[in-house]
């Protein structure tokens, strides 16, 4: 089965319908069948996006990608900063 890649907007848009139909008395199994996704993923996207608005979402993916960026700058600082104090004791 080939695998799609979801939008943040198609996954809030997805749990939206899947609330609906799980109003309407379905199942899990059923409402992730309909959506197309399996019962783990349905559950995995309800706890990362439930709850979240469009606009949120798009600021939450904004601050992951930035935090990650941000982390890879300190590693690289980090490991600067240990190859500079190892040259200026001599044990290089």
């Amino acid at each position: 089965m080939a695998r799609n890649r979801h939008t943040a907007e198609q996954i809030i848009n997805k749990l939206r319908e899947a609330e609906v139909g799980l109003s309407q008395g379905q199942t899990v199994a059923q409402v992730s069948r309909g959506m197309g996704v399996s019962e783990q993923t349905f559950y995995r996207w309800r706890n990362e996006y439930g709850g979240l608005k469009i606009d949120q979402v798009k600021r939450l993916k904004q601050l992951e990608t930035e935090n990650t960026r941000l982390k890879r700058a300190v590693a690289d600082l980090t490991l600067d900063n240990q190859i500079l104090r190892e040259a200026a004791e001599g044990n290089f």
